[in-house]
């Protein structure tokens, strides 16, 4: 396919099940999560052709260290059948550059045709990636960072006042946000990912109805305890409606809007603090109560002031679930207007630069994996994260060691999962992958840092 692949060893497939010629592709090929010791490759083999049918297949990924000699090896060789693959390799030094193919009953799987996956120097593109810098010191903690749940959803990728067609799920398939929510939670608990902690950064609802907002009250209680296992904030779907649906609910100031989710989750308006250990994590409420876009009201703003200069050397984690920074407001499709306003945002930064144990502030809402700077001289990551209910479906782990962290994304991976992940692509005709997915650098990076102090 391309130049760089083509220079890379090709060796025979293993196993006698090999694909006729033209009759299946191997496409959509992503290096989703690079860790120390790990990779975590996904791709889709389809017939031929316009809207190709999905073709099930095995699943082979062959790797070896960049400056070995001779073909790579076989590093997993999945004979069970799909069409929606998923590898997963691990026991990889850290640090290391590695070749790697990815191959389906003979057939090499390629990169889809997205630019975030052809751009110069990334891993589908060059054929290489390379692992991951341990930090000093012990593994202390791991956070799951997630957001935009949408329990309720039952189209994807619709936009307001735009004629694009949006995505729905299949017939007879279970909804999708329910489908994504249910492997979110399923993966977590697992050795491989352990997450101690689970953070919710908005958006749970579609439209927050007494429904809506029981369902995944319930979900997330299956999971563990909030406000010592989960802790979730408010996000502009979960706000409080107008309507007879919503006035059983209790009705906020204005005596018209009622509060569906407030009454399960926690009053609006309202900065939250937990202690995690040593680890202060702080919520905040950036939603209106009619527009999309994010705001902080004034008692908020007095709370966080008052923690941060109690305490402002802390190691600390906030998230909410409106993007803060400039470069966040003129890169997401929504425009300027969709993110936190300009006035909080910088009154935000500036009250950061004087707490320096903030480090990380994780945001929902434009769906993407995105990594942004302040705006001001300022040493904490603003970090945003893919939608949990649609492409590319899935959440951060945020692993805290002494002497840093490591941000890794994940996809989520059951069967499910795995096939509404690969439908919903096609969101925005088939442009949601380069908007969403962000760069390997955005989604899998190691930042040093003295977090020793963390218990």
């Amino acid at each position: 396919m391309l130049a760089a692949l083509a220079a890379i060893p090709i060796v025979a497939a293993a196993g006698p099940a090999r694909a006729q010629e033209n009759s299946m592709i191997a496409t959509d090929l992503e290096v989703v999560t690079v860790t120390p010791t790990s990779v975590i490759l996904t791709w889709t083999t389809l017939a031929p052709g316009p809207g190709g049918n999905p073709v099930p297949a095995g699943t082979q990924v062959r790797l070896a260290p960049a400056d070995a000699r001779g073909p790579a090896r076989i590093r997993h060789d999945d004979s069970d059948r799909t069409s929606y693959h998923y590898a997963e390799i691990t026991g990889l030094e850290p640090g290391r550059a590695y070749r790697f193919e990815a191959w389906s009953d003979g057939v090499r799987a390629t990169p889809g045709s997205t630019v975030v996956t052809h751009l110069p120097g990334s891993p589908e593109c060059t054929g290489q990636f390379t692992t991951l810098a341990l930090p000093p010191g012990r593994l202390l903690r791991t956070l799951a960072l997630s957001n935009d749940l949408h329990i309720g959803e039952e189209t994807a990728g619709l936009i307001h006042a735009a004629e694009l067609p949006g995505v729905r799920q299949e017939p007879g398939l279970p909804p999708y946000p329910e489908v994504m929510l249910t492997a979110l939670l399923g993966d977590l608990r697992l050795p491989d990912r352990g997450a101690d902690h689970l953070l919710v950064a908005g958006d749970l609802t579609a439209e927050a109805t007494p429904a809506q907002t029981g369902s995944v009250r319930a979900h997330l209680d299956s999971w563990g305890v909030r406000e010592r296992d989960w802790f979730a904030v408010r996000g502009n779907h979960d706000r409080p409606h107008v309507g007879p649906e919503y006035a059983g609910c209790p009705a906020v100031a204005d005596a018209v809007h009622h509060d569906c989710w407030g009454e399960s989750f926690g009053p609006r308006g309202q900065l939250t603090e937990h202690r995690l250990g040593d680890l202060r994590v702080l919520g905040l409420d950036t939603t209106l109560l009619d527009a999309p876009g994010g705001a902080i009201d004034p008692a908020q703003f007095d709370h966080l002031r008052t923690l941060l200069r109690a305490d402002p050397d802390r190691p600390t984690l906030i998230f909410g679930h409106h993007p803060v920074t400039q470069d966040a407001a003129v890169s997401n499709i929504n425009g300027l207007d969709f993110v936190l306003n300009r006035t909080d945002s910088l009154a935000l930064q500036s009250l950061y630069r004087s707490a320096p144990g903030v480090f990380l502030h994780h945001a929902g809402h434009t769906h993407r994996n995105r990594r942004s700077g302040a705006d001001i001289p300022l040493n904490v990551e603003f970090l945003e994260v893919g939608a949990v209910k649609e492409y590319p479906g899935g959440y951060t782990l945020v692993r805290i060691y002494e002497g840093g962290y490591i941000v890794n994304f994940y996809k989520t991976r059951t069967p499910d999962a795995r096939r509404w992940s690969h439908r919903s692509r096609a969101e925005y005709l088939g442009l949601w992958p380069d908007y969403t997915l962000g760069s390997t650098a955005d989604r899998n990076h190691t930042v040093l840092r003295d977090l020793s102090g963390l218990t």
